[in-house]
């Protein structure tokens, strides 16, 4: 394992308004949008181009005649002094918005600086979401700025070439969520598409790129600082990328038609394969694709059906309170982008990795157990269902960007009758057979179901009357409209093997408070042993929905217990794991919120990502280490305060 530092750095406090300098990791500069998007380049030079701290300046000072300026990101070349004179690589960045065509702060600001020092041969102006790439080539004596795609990895040279696979970077922070922000951007603007079709138009290229870094020799998704300034490279790029979602279309039959062609013009999808184009996105972090993934999804597919997707924290908070292994089978009824699912995935094949790694197998033997283990896995133990095509599509979508296991997704009413789901997902006989079952169903009042055919089949859909006698519900033999959440708890319980399966629900806290709704109370007491119940913070799901929702983990009894405690007309009194998470690490608004000390000072803190490829068993692990503000989440100490209690009691 390789890091960019050995020791761990003291912790650090941090004044309100401030952030800590990526760079040197002892400046405080004030935090404003244009400092975000600075310091998150800043990592994206250092984690993904490779360029050293030591050989990056922030805020470098420079003469322009007779005026001074200060260079957002100045890079030297290794051991040189650091003077104007010197400097190989300048960075421009402003903040989100920022016009780039603006004569003070725009591209023309990057050319001014680059003419003034002469040995710089590259520069970049980004505000985010417009990002441009210049070198300097001398043309009859005269030094003019040229348009090329990416600047040059650490090392390398600018040149005309195809990329090499050894040159591309994996994502770190930030980067790759403002090139797919900008790449659509730039799809809606340039061809005239509405946002969710650009957004469709954005994953065919996804897919085309994925595909040729799983499946080619060299890189024919890119095209060349030549092709992207004139039409017949263009049509060159074009062609090539068509004939890669060729391949793609065959390959994926359940997400492309045979007849899906990219619908863009050739200048538009030459300019997105520059920005795709230097990104392993195979590499890439889990957390940074799914993070840049879901954000671009949750804006264009986000539906009116009560579809919130459920943060990345929470995810992981109640995928390890399960503790799947590669034996189990996990199912999310209601999928929606697959975070769960992926949450799951990337849970488990960590596990196989370290497991094969301790088998003492040659390194070939390891590759071969570990990519059999892992497909296995992948083909048999993870299953989706959501009753959103456009959804389930783009899950699909996720999970091949995530190394697979696209093939256990499926398009249905997880609500119906399973007599009317597609034969292939009947085939799967899920119900009484799932291990674990997680899901954030959709809820709310106002998207009812009141099919008759759907409701008979729930015991929670009839109609239940309450006798204050007896202190008991009894239901009734007429159905009634319920929301959906009420019926997905009784189908989520079904789906699970008698007296082993477990679920983790997200639901509203009515269905756990509201005086009418003890009947769904009573069945659950009755039909499963209740482990856990987790009360979410208000802002869980701001800034989509500020309903409050609770985290109900449940294990479904069999039926001669179920008959046991109604003979006896009573329930066993056991414990119940509860905890209430009120720090979600975000507020209202989306913001993330961080640790502070007693004078509200932000707290920094040693922070470490560790970055894994592909899935060959003796991958390096390349460990980020940086200075980073402590996110305000205790999710995942309560998943493991919850495995502690659950290892306790056992």
């Amino acid at each position: 394992m390789t890091s960019e530092a050995q020791t761990p750095r003291p912790l650090v406090i941090v004044e309100p308004g401030k952030v800590l300098d990526f760079i040197d990791g002892t400046t405080q500069r004030a935090d404003t949008p244009e400092e975000y998007v600075r310091q998150e380049i800043a990592k994206s030079l250092v984690r993904e181009y490779g360029y050293a701290k030591k050989d990056i300046e922030v805020e470098f000072p420079i003469r322009i005649g007779s005026k001074r300026a200060r260079v957002d990101l100045a890079i030297f070349p290794p051991d040189a002094d650091h003077k104007q004179e010197s400097m190989g690589v300048i960075v421009e960045c402003k903040a989100l918005g920022t016009n780039p065509k603006s004569r003070t702060d725009g591209v023309d600001q990057l050319v001014s600086y680059m003419a003034a020092c002469p040995n710089v041969e590259v520069g970049m102006w980004t505000n985010g979401s417009d990002l441009a790439v210049y070198r300097m080539v001398t043309t009859k004596g005269q030094r003019k700025p040229e348009e090329i795609p990416d600047l040059p990895h650490a090392g390398d040279t600018v040149d005309d070439d195809r990329p090499e696979f050894h040159q591309l970077r994996a994502a770190a922070s930030d980067s790759l969520l403002f090139a797919f922000r900008r790449a659509h951007d730039y799809i809606s603007g340039n061809q005239g598409l509405q946002k969710p079709e650009a957004f469709w138009e954005l994953l065919k290229l996804i897919f085309c790129k994925i595909h040729d870094e799983r499946n080619s020799d060299r890189p024919t998704f890119y095209a060349t600082a030549t092709e992207r300034n004139n039409m017949t490279g263009a049509l060159k790029c074009a062609k090539r990328v068509a004939k890669l979602f060729d391949e793609v279309k065959r390959s994926y039959p359940t997400i492309f038609k045979a007849t899906d062609e990219i619908d863009l013009n050739p200048n538009v999808l030459t300019y997105i394969v520059t920005q795709l184009q230097s990104f392993a996105l195979l590499e890439s972090d889990v957390d940074v694709k799914g993070k840049a993934y879901e954000e671009v999804v949750g804006s264009n597919l986000r539906g009116d059906r009560g579809e919130f997707f459920t943060p990345r924290n929470v995810c992981k908070m109640m995928v390890e309170m399960l503790n799947p292994d590669e034996h189990a089978l996990v199912l999310d009824p209601a999928c929606g982008t697959g975070g769960f699912l992926i949450t799951a995935m990337n849970h488990v094949v960590p596990r196989i990795r370290a497991d094969v790694r301790r088998s003492g197998r040659s390194e070939a033997l390891q590759a071969n157990a570990l990519r059999e283990r892992v497909t296995r896995y992948l083909s048999n133990n993870l299953v989706g269902i959501d009753f959103n095509p456009s959804l389930v599509r783009a899950t699909k979508m996720n999970m091949v960007m995530n190394n697979d296991g696209s093939g256990g997704l499926y398009q249905a009413n997880s609500l119906a009758n399973p007599a009317l789901w597609d034969e292939t997902l009947r085939t799967r006989e899920l119900l009484g057979s799932v291990d674990y079952v997680i899901t954030n169903p959709p809820f709310g009042s106002k998207i009812p179901i009141d099919d008759p055919a759907i409701l008979s089949q729930y015991e929670l859909g009839h109609s239940w009357s309450y006798d204050d006698d007896e202190d008991l519900w009894s239901m009734k033999d007429e159905t009634t409209s319920r929301p959906p959440e009420i019926l997905f708890i009784e189908r989520c319980v079904k789906f699970l093997k008698p007296g082993t399966g477990v679920a983790a629900m997200v639901l509203p806290d009515g269905i756990l408070g509201s005086p009418g709704l003890g009947f769904v109370r009573q069945w659950l007491l009755r039909n499963t042993r209740l482990l856990a119940s987790v009360d979410l913070h208000p802002d869980t799901f701001q800034p989509g929905t500020s309903v409050q929702t609770s985290v109900l983990i449940v294990q479904r009894k069999t039926d001669d217990e179920i008959a046991i405690e109604l003979a006896a007309r009573t329930v066993n009194s056991y414990e119940v794991f509860m905890a209430i998470c009120d720090h979600i690490g975000h507020d209202k608004r989306g913001n993330t919120t961080y640790v502070r000390d007693d004078n509200g000072f932000e707290i920094i803190a040693e922070s470490a990502d560790a970055v894994t490829s592909g899935l060959d068993a003796d991958e390096p692990e390349l460990l980020h280490l940086a200075q980073e503000r402590v996110v305000d989440d205790n999710t995942q100490q309560i998943a493991a305060e919850y495995r502690e209690w659950l290892a306790a009691g056992a």
